[in-house]
């Protein structure tokens, strides 16, 4: 391409975009080769819209009109052009301008800026994905403040400025409206971003979800193969839209296959195809996908192998795809996938290769792999759960578990959405739109690939460096349940779906063995419920007396849930019952309905029938009747689950899970009741104190790291000299110890007597940093002659001064050594950590994970989460820490990185915690250039396909 020659083509200005209806569109910046898709755009739009653009007739556009909308320096002058389909469908364009309104240069911070948008494509929110990406633009070249003219009638470009949440100012000049808009991003404006972005990807899912066409392409003219059982699969689940297949080696002569009409390219269909089914060979993908895109295919589900799991070529051949389908505006499920099934009334949908499609219910399925998709969905169908929805997204190269989560925050058929992932490509994303979804329905995950340290094969997404279990604290901070398995993912799932959440951790144990009961009250004890003493009802009860101590138990206000547990009843002439396990089920279900307010599990040993009969309503949700499948509802606030949880019951149809080891339902139950607590928190969201605002200096502490920047020879990594680390924490209230330098017994007395007696004498070289078990930290020195004495039993047994670097530091009040970090990874986000120093963080890994920013919730947990806790709080008959100022020195910290995205990592170690008050010891602070933040720029779907 020829672009100007003083100012290189911005490639990281291309983008892709989900519009408000679920189509994409790209988004790039205009060429001097792009005249002829100018003019051509421009004959398609409106006299009217012509008109409110240059505010009088414009039939058409003159060369030198057409050279300067093309003729762009990216700095001053830019346009950004919105495509489809290689096509024009709508341009933005800003001029920088002086005070006066003249073309001007930097520093003038303000520009003209002018929509124009083609009238078929008016009302798909393309204008108001322009202004994001153009705003985003204009911030990074110095721009702080758009200007607009616009007619009065032109209502709703007015309207797309005023909806997007910008600081704004109107007046009305010369018959026209003013609009001035401040482009720094507000609270509201990102909230505005973030509701557009849940509305058009969680659109663009139900497209795929609910089509009301299929066309699956591939279909074999033979019986078998992949096209032709997903046709099968699709038609036996009596899918209520149009089928089509498709296959251009079909002869002339086929009218149908299988029942439905038989085609040789979806562009002979006709009639719209909403949804289209690729089952061919990874290099007829191309071919097939231009075909849909022709055929204006909304999209895709790639079935086809080949890709990105299959190496480098694979990679290049995914990307590939992804452009060329976005390019017609569609989106992906796959390549490599399994499929996608909805089992509500009004769609019955099963486009993948699952024979027998899942019975109806309230649970959502999305699984990064087919293999394990299938495991998933026989294990439910076997213990009686039934789905709204099951996404195997393969490669997910396009759709992922973010779009998912979408779609299932709002989708009135899902009260539980069930995640297996392998790779989780923005992390920051999936724990903001987690958080959210948490809020109002379970949100459980299992994650493998935990320890590769890569993403499996297929998955071209960014690495986060973060170790796994910091991984699994964030999501916890989300509300996220994280599971190890898939068991406990399924088993987790059906408590969720079919049982109320739990008040509280008081667990009552019931059954007909002591044996049974005695594991059942133990493994409450490891998973931190608080179990009743189990209830012995001795292995001769029968299915009333089940019923009658259930009854009684969900009576009593001190428990919270019920465990029953049950093994074969024997009778009089020592056999068991076989009718016994239904009448049991029965008498369960009867007295659970008594309670629907708390959850009731079952812990059951060989009792054939008991899990069919407590599993009643498979093909509904929990006890409900099933709903019509409705269009997804505007994001308003959504509405909780009756009661305030999933999962409460009608008595007529009430569905209590089963489990074959009290340890499997009582950690599916002890995740209820952690993601009860939880919510329950959510609902009073912690704070930052305002106390902390009169004693942090933000402005002083920018100006310290914009000096320390500006003066380093390289700012991608930047570790500042203990002086001016110490200054920068002291900005924001974090005041250090200060440690003066002893390379002789003589410097020692000098700092020592600066500093005052006692003092302590320790070495701060890398390797024994720290560590005091090796002898390079030498405390509580009274005097001259002890500290001469340390200073020479250091040098003689670990080195010389110039390898010890010993220093000298005043002694600090008795406390608790612990660690706080902070640090920034690229794809998580800021992460707060806290420990006890040394060998419960280092060695047992024992260290907290929070999210930044922390509220003062999120500090209190921090510091109760880590397993030495204890020691903070007087164990064992030690004095308690002051916590309260442990958790001021926390959010300080956070408010540190959070102010100031250039403090990439801050380490203070050891702050000793006394009964009262802190001291902050060892601090250590790296500065770089800020990464970039994806979450804070306009909305783009990611590129790293």
């Amino acid at each position: 391409m020829e672009h100007p020659r003083d100012h290189a083509y911005p490639g990281h200005w291309e983008a892709d975009v989900v519009l408000r209806d679920g189509a994409t569109a790209r988004i790039r910046p205009i060429t001097t080769e792009d005249a002829e898709r100018l003019v051509s755009f421009y004959e398609q739009v409106s006299d009217e819209s012509k008109y409110y653009r240059f505010f009088a007739p414009y039939p058409r556009l003159s060369d030198r009109d057409v050279h300067r909308f093309t003729h762009h320096d990216y700095v001053d002058r830019v346009g950004l052009a919105a495509t489809v389909g290689g096509e024009f469908i709508a341009t933005v364009r800003y001029d920088r301008t002086d005070e006066r309104g003249l073309p001007a240069s930097a520093p003038a911070d303000e520009a003209e800026v002018a929509f124009l948008v083609q009238d078929a494509h008016q009302g798909r929110g393309v204008a108001s994905a322009l202004l994001e990406h153009i705003g985003a633009v204009a911030r990074e070249r110095g721009i702080r403040r758009f200007a607009a003219e616009v007619l009065p009638a032109n209502s709703k470009m007015i309207k797309v400025f005023r909806d997007a949440g910008y600081t704004q100012r109107r007046s009305f000049e010369d018959g026209s409206v003013r609009l001035t808009l401040d482009l720094e991003p507000t609270a509201e404006s990102l909230a505005v971003q973030r509701g557009r972005e849940q509305r058009a990807e969680a659109r663009s899912v139900q497209r795929l979800l609910t089509p009301g066409s299929v066309a699956v392409v591939g279909t074999g003219r033979a019986p078998g193969g992949v096209g032709r059982t997903v046709l099968r699969n699709l038609r036996d689940a009596g899918f209520t839209g149009r089928l089509y297949a498709v296959n251009s080696a079909f002869p002339e002569s086929t009218e149908r296959l299988d029942g439905v009409p038989a085609v040789r390219s979806v562009t002979r269909i006709g009639e719209p195809v909403d949804l289209a089914v690729l089952a061919v060979p990874a290099e007829r993908v191309p071919e097939a996908v231009e075909d849909c895109g022709r055929s204006g295919v909304q999209g895709l589900v790639v079935l086809s192998a080949g890709y990105a799991e299959s190496g480098a070529e694979g990679r290049e051949r995914q990307r590939a795809l992804v452009r060329l389908a976005r390019s017609y505006g569609m989106r992906i499920i796959g390549p490599n996938a399994f499929g996608i099934i909805n089992t509500a009334d009004a769609v019955r949908l099963n486009a993948s290769l699952a024979p027998q499609p899942p019975a109806r219910g309230r649970i959502g399925l999305f699984t990064q792999s087919g293999a394990i998709g299938i495991a998933l969905l026989a294990g439910l169908h076997r213990r009686g759960a039934g789905l709204s929805s099951f996404i195997s997204a393969g490669n997910r190269a396009d759709v992922s578990g973010n779009d998912i989560l979408q779609y299932w925050f709002e989708d009135p058929d899902t009260d539980v959405a069930l995640l297996y992932l392998e790779s989780i490509g923005n992390p920051r994303k999936f724990t903001r739109l987690a958080r959210r979804t948490a809020a109002v329905k379970p949100v459980v995950v299992v994650k493998g690939a935990r320890h590769s340290g890569s993403a499996p094969p297929g998955h071209t997404v960014p690495v986060t460096r973060i170790p796994d279990a910091t991984v699994s604290a964030l999501l916890r901070q989300a509300g996220v349940i994280r599971v190890d398995t898939v068991t406990e993912l399924v088993d987790a799932g059906l408590l969720l779906a079919s049982q109320p959440l739990p008040a509280g951790p008081r667990v009552a144990i019931l059954g007909n063995s002591e044996s049974l009961g005695l594991l059942t009250y133990d493994a409450c004890l490891t998973e931190g419920l608080r179990p009743l003493p189990p209830q012995d009802l001795t292995t001769s009860a029968a299915p009333d007396d089940f019923r009658t101590a259930l009854t009684a138990a969900l009576a009593d206000p001190g428990c919270d849930a019920v465990v029953v547990t049950a093994i074969p009843r024997v009778g009089e002439t020592g056999t068991t019952d076989p009718a016994d396990g239904g009448a049991l089920g029965t008498a369960l279900r009867t007295a659970a309905a008594t309670a629907p307010a708390k959850p009731v599990t079952v812990v059951h040993v060989e009792i054939g029938g008991l899990a069919e009969a407590l599993s009643t309503a498979t093909h509904s949700g929990p006890g409900r009747p099933s709903p019509p499948a409705t269009p997804l509802p505007a994001p308003t606030s959504p509405e909780p689950h009756p009661s305030g949880a999933p999962g409460t019951p009608a008595p007529a149809a009430v569905r209590i899970p089963a489990y074959p080891a009290a340890e499997r339902a009582v950690r599916a139950l002890a995740e209820a009741v952690r993601y009860a607590r939880w919510r329950r928190q959510a609902a009073e969201p912690g704070k930052v104190p305002e106390f902390l605002d009169d004693t942090i200096d933000e402005s002083g502490a920018a100006a310290l790291i914009g000096r320390l920047l500006g003066a380093a020879p390289d700012t991608r990594r930047l570790s500042p000299a203990p002086g001016d680390a110490h200054e920068l924490l002291a900005l924001y209230g974090i005041p250090v110890r200060p440690a003066l330098p002893a390379p002789g017994p003589d410097e020692a007395v000098a700092a020592a007597a600066r500093l005052g007696y006692p003092v302590a004498l320790k070495t701060t070289a890398p390797h024994l940093r720290h560590r005091a078990d090796l002898g390079g930290v030498r405390l509580d020195l009274a005097d001259e002659a002890q500290l001469r004495l340390a200073h020479r039993e250091l040098t003689e047994r670990l080195g010389t001064a110039v390898e010890l670097r010993p220093v000298v530091q005043a002694m600090a009040p008795r406390g608790v050594d612990t660690v706080v970090r902070a640090a920034i990874d690229a794809a998580a986000g800021s992460v707060l950590s806290f420990g006890l120093a040394g060998a419960p963080s280092e060695l047992l890994g024992d260290l907290a994970h929070r999210l930044v920013p922390v509220t003062d919730r999120d500090a209190a947990e921090l510091i109760r989460s880590i397993r030495t806790a204890p020691l903070l709080f007087g164990w064992r008959g030690s004095a308690p820490v002051d916590t309260p100022a442990l958790e001021e020195l926390l959010l300080r910290v956070s408010r540190l990185v959070d102010d100031h995205p250039e403090v990439v990592s801050v380490t203070l170690e050891p702050v000793v915690v006394a009964t009262h008050g802190l001291s902050v010891l060892g601090a250590t602070v790296r500065l770089a250039t800020p990464p970039a933040r994806d979450d804070l720029g306009p909305r783009t779907l990611p590129s790293h396909y």
